[in-house]
């Protein structure tokens, strides 16, 4: 018999992303904005997937990803704060990216907290969701050193774009945050010690 304590997190398998979605890269390129405003309306939980999946999905039998790394290492974690997520409860995921899936780091609403963390951005409270970028930085630097830390940062950027460009092409609004407090982000998110947050989007339908 399984204990308690060495039972797996619940997870959430996402639907699967749609890959050939009617909005052209162009006009995603038009549509982005930097968006600080929501409704209070759900996201739904396939585009809170398709979200996720454009930050560090798989694009090619299990190896491909949708943002390059350097020498293939990805170090990148992304979290899901989920507050308004449809058929979601309520709580801060970590996204498995090999099986698409949600796995459960702790129950809880923990928008208000980032909010708090992010010198007193109360509009990120009012976002339906939240993805956290967050590295472990050793993935990298064990094989590149010091000039590993760029490469991490580099590709938390181009996940930080994707995400913009696949909010653009679902109809909401995102924003990338930088300024915050990244041990009690980290606290928040119940991965202190395991990854270093670098980046939040808030996520939602554009007020």
């Amino acid at each position: 018999m399984v204990s308690k304590q060495q039972e797996s997190p619940p997870s959430v398998r996402l639907p699967a992303p749609r890959r050939d979605g009617a909005v052209s890269l162009d006009s995603a390129l038009r549509a982005r904005r930097s968006v600080r405003e929501f409704t209070r309306e759900a996201v739904t939980l396939a585009e809170a997937g398709q979200l996720l999946w454009a930050a560090q999905g798989i694009t090619q039998g299990g190896a491909g990803r949708t943002v390059p790394s350097a020498g293939a290492l990805y170090p990148m974690e992304v979290y899901l704060v989920a507050g308004r997520v449809r058929d979601l409860p309520v709580g801060v995921y970590r996204y498995d990216p090999q099986e698409h899936r949600l796995a459960l780091v702790h129950p809880g609403d923990a928008r208000r907290e980032l909010a708090a963390a992010a010198v007193r951005q109360s509009w990120i409270e009012d976002a339906a969701a939240v993805l956290v970028l967050a590295a472990v930085y050793q993935r990298t630097t064990g094989k590149y050193g010091e000039r590993g830390r760029r490469y991490v940062h580099m590709e938390v950027g181009h996940a930080a774009q994707n995400v913009y460009l696949e909010a653009a092409a679902l109809g909401l609004g995102t924003t990338m945050v930088g300024a915050f407090d990244d041990a009690r982000v980290a606290r928040s998110l119940g991965i202190a010690g395991q990854a270093e947050p670098l980046g939040l989007l808030p996520v939602g339908r554009s007020r």
